[in-house]
């Protein structure tokens, strides 16, 4: 079969025919075209009117399918922190004396143990809020630091007896200590008289405060304070011999260090032979956390009892709980050339010691904070959204059809949807 049989009419030029071909090619490709939506860009917009997507990008960017998902969306922000046993706070002892022994770095020391030696004295670790600030000896002595004493001995399982109640008058003794260093007891009450059951003053026909003479002082037990009562100096005096500390039932600044709880042990700079009245060691919470900052202008979403997930080194994850949320920022500024917020709050995060976590003793980590989730719902890739010319957004079908959308959540590349039309499994339109 000749050329022109197959391919060309009778006679007609070879070059016409090529360019008869090729225009019949461009017509193909227009209209395959016209059916596509793509975008760089990630959202279409659709003009309408010729049914065909414009785009500020090539019509030729690469076109995909994707399906409709019904899934959870949270909207979370991954930060930087680090995993540790807290700040370490320093230890200065605070009497007169040799240091005689000390603690080795990792232990740990909880109520009533011995923190370091004086003399070859302990120095206890007692739990509160108030520092022995002077010497206790004298009975009727009122304050948060004999509050102190009394919480920790009964803690310990001592009997220090009752202890008199919140707007009750008591008299403070002089301090007497006897030649083998107990103090005098042989006041026949506890120093306490006029009891009442709430805050104010007694009245004076009932039972009024009683006269201050020069060997003794009236005063009130205030909310929050103890009384160094007979009892609570027996109690004393029982323990100092327990824990080989001499048995006056005194106590004086520097006898015993008052932390929030039991105490990690961590740098140690003294020496045995060192002065005591200088600084000793560093400790820490017992327990692990997770320390992060965070631009001050970031927190308002996190929460104490929020959720978090905290990826480890090693790339295992556990499950941590907002502790604190600093309240004073820190300007980070220096340095900073990064033009973010300098100021910065510290979130604490709380993680079970256990698995990887129980293995490290500081790391750095990530942690994961997720402010907002949605269960459940309808989710496309953010690239199969048409932003329409006139307003909102629709998804395309393969066919071409165009679905309207109201849209929702973002997160990791999907953004929730609603529409008329819309269910799990249908196939939509997308870039590649």
């Amino acid at each position: 079969m000749t050329r022109s049989a197959l391919g060309n009419p009778a006679g007609e030029d070879p070059d016409d025919a090529r360019a008869r071909r090729g225009r019949r090619r461009l017509k193909i490709g227009a209209v395959a075209l016209a059916g596509v939506t793509a975008t760089a860009l990630g959202v279409t917009v659709w003009q309408g009117g010729d049914a065909r997507p414009s785009t500020r990008a090539a019509d030729s960017a690469p076109v995909g399918t994707a399906t409709v998902t019904r899934t959870d969306l949270s909207d979370a922000q991954t930060l930087s922190g680090t995993l540790g046993y807290g700040k370490a706070a320093p230890v200065k002892g605070a009497k007169a004396g040799l240091v005689t022994w000390l603690p080795a770095p990792g232990a740990r020391v909880s109520r009533g143990r011995t923190l370091y030696k004086v003399d070859n004295v302990p120095v206890p670790v007692f739990y509160g809020g108030t520092p022995l600030y002077r010497t206790l000896n004298a009975r009727g002595t009122t304050g948060p630091d004999v509050r102190m004493i009394a919480d920790n001995l009964k803690k310990l399982g001592y009997d220090i007896g009752p202890q008199p109640a919140v707007g009750t008058w008591v008299t403070r003794h002089p301090a007497a200590v006897e030649p083998d260093g107990r103090t005098d007891d042989r006041t026949s009450d506890d120093g306490a008289s006029g009891k009442t059951d709430g805050t104010t003053a007694p009245a004076a026909s009932a039972s009024p405060a009683p006269t201050a003479t020069p060997t003794a002082t009236p005063v009130r037990v205030k909310e929050g304070e103890g009384v160094l009562t007979a009892d609570l100096v027996a109690a004393i005096r029982r323990w100092q011999t327990r824990v080989g500390m001499p048995a006056t039932g005194v106590l004086g600044i520097g006898d015993v260090i008052v932390q929030s709880g039991e105490v990690r042990v961590g740098a140690v700079q003294a020496q045995i032979g060192d002065d005591a009245n200088g600084g000793l060691m560093t400790v820490s919470s017992t327990r692990k956390t997770v320390s992060v900052p965070v631009d001050a202008t970031g927190v308002g979403t996190m929460a104490r009892g929020n959720r978090v997930t905290v990826t480890l080194p090693d790339d295992s994850t556990v499950t941590g709980t907002v502790e604190t949320v600093g309240a004073t920022a820190t300007d980070n500024s220096e340095g900073d050339t990064s033009g973010g917020d300098s100021a910065q709050l510290t979130v604490t995060v709380r993680v079970p010691d256990t698995g990887a976590v129980a293995k490290l003793t500081s790391a750095p980590v990530q942690v994961a904070f997720t402010s907002e989730t949605r269960k459940g719902v309808l989710a496309v890739p953010v690239g199969a959204l048409l932003a329409l010319s006139e307003g909102g957004y629709a998804v395309q079908l393969p066919g071409g059809r165009l679905l309207a959308v109201r849209t929702g959540m973002f997160a990791k590349g999907l953004v929730e949807v609603t529409g008329t039309g819309l269910t799990a499994g249908l196939k939509v339109v997308t870039t590649s």
